[in-house]
């Protein structure tokens, strides 16, 4: 992608701004409109499922792990912001078939609106992460800081990969139960309910590969253990969340021709 269609892009972004406000807005409102409780479910959802891996999960695998509540939380929490992404993102192009056959606007609004939105709901959830954090007596570091970055990282990942996955599915609709499905493998493939160190030092580099991994370890580095974040690995993770993204923006831009023929 060129330097002038680069501008492009964030000009087209910069004239339907408006658009864009409104659609992030949309997305964390009708997301609990009509419940009695409303975005207190930003708090409840990763608790509930916070306790129930913090009663099972210990009996089923052996966790020997100090304050595995918190170890827990800063491992769900995140996980919870990618897969609510990716789920939502896959689908948002196609739920709003309406709007796209009859009014222009551009297309990658959709996905980055389910991004953005998604990475609002987790910033409100870290209230409770924070809470609990230092209620347990861990407490926060000067670590804790870069949580935004870390959080970033993730953002710009999961948006090169729903920019591909939303385009897609506009093609292949059964696209979105192998992503759900997947999804569900990738949470067992990612450190969460256990810790790196359960696996031998050889295997670890096959958990490495994947990038959600080194993502959920820097979240527990600078909030758990409080100590830096495996930097080099890091940078890895923000070089491929980065050509994810650029590979996704021209995936999405070359399927949505044919958009409103297909919706």
């Amino acid at each position: 992608m060129s330097v002038g269609e680069k501008m492009n892009v964030f000009s087209r972004l910069y004239e339907y701004r408006e658009l864009l406000k409104s659609n992030v807005k949309k997305e964390i409102r009708g997301k609990y409109k009509g419940s009695f409780l409303g975005i207190l479910w930003s708090f409840i959802n990763p608790l509930l499922m916070v306790l129930v891996y913090a009663i099972v999960f210990p009996y089923l695998l052996r966790v020997n792990q100090d304050n595995y509540l918190i170890f827990l939380i800063v491992g769900i929490i995140p996980w919870n912001f990618f897969t609510t992404v990716i789920a939502q993102g896959t689908t948002s192009v196609l739920v709003n078939a309406g709007i796209i056959k009859k009014v222009y606007f551009p297309r990658e609004i959709l996905p980055i609106s389910v991004a953005t939105s998604g990475i609002v709901n987790f910033f409100i959830s870290c209230i409770i992460m924070f809470v609990f954090i230092i209620f347990s007596g861990i407490g926060l570091s000067k670590y804790a800081l870069l949580l935004p970055v870390i959080a970033i990282i993730q953002y710009v990942l999961s948006l090169g990969l729903i920019f591909i996955t939303s385009a897609v599915n506009i093609y292949i609709r059964d696209l979105e139960y192998i992503v759900n499905f997947l999804i569900n493998m990738l949470f067992y493939a990612t450190p969460i309910i256990y810790s790196l160190d359960m696996f031998p030092a050889k295997f670890r580099w096959v958990l490495n590969i994947n990038p959600m991994a080194t993502i959920i370890g820097a979240y527990r580095d600078i909030l758990y253990y409080q100590q830096m974040p495996d930097l080099l690995s890091l940078l890895i993770v923000i070089i491929v969340s980065f050509a994810v993204l650029l590979l996704g923006y021209i995936i999405f831009r070359n399927l949505e021709k044919g958009f409103a023929e297909e919706v």
